[in-house]
């Protein structure tokens, strides 16, 4: 069985459902996409991997790990937020500042103090990224149309019918 998130927040007996739905579907930073984009569209999925749980919130390498911080915010709720491995180099950003960005990105509205970061749980993990443009989709999905014995070519996906 896979390691996820869920997985491993089950084990701990804290299931987060609809977070992996939630991310992909309804997030209100992009706008949805539309037809004329699909043939420029790149999808990329990362496979997570070798979690571990750290005791100090400095116990990761930029560009290496990605990191999930859980923490409890200013009005006692747990929150928690996650940057793939790629991030924080992509970003530029240092240990204090990709732990900083994650809190805002988790909810937390307080001012950052370095005793607050002390506070903070963090699992480390690596990842595994696939990237296949539209076009390239297209060609795998005929392929195995074809290799599973059906004569006639597919027509394009269209989600939006």
């Amino acid at each position: 069985m896979p390691l996820t998130f869920s997985s491993v927040s089950a084990s701990r007996g804290d299931v987060h459902r609809g977070v992996e739905s939630g991310s992909a579907l309804k997030d209100s930073r992009f706008p949805p996409m539309t037809r004329d984009e699909l043939p420029r569209l790149f999808c990329s999925v990362s496979l997570l991997t070798n979690f571990e749980d750290v005791c100090d919130y400095m116990d990761w390498e930029v560009g290496v790990h990605g990191i999930r911080i859980e923490f409890i915010n200013e009005k006692g709720s747990k929150r928690t937020a996650t940057y793939l491995p790629e991030v924080a180099k992509e970003q530029g950003w240092d240990h204090i500042q990709t732990i900083d960005s994650l809190l805002r990105k988790g909810g937390y509205k307080a001012p950052i103090t370095n005793e607050f970061r002390k506070t903070i749980k963090l699992t480390r993990y690596r990842s595994e990224k696939m990237t296949m443009s539209y076009t390239e989709y297209l060609a795998h999905r005929q392929h195995h149309h074809f290799q599973n014995g059906i004569g006639h070519p597919l027509p394009p996906y269209n989600h939006y019918s």
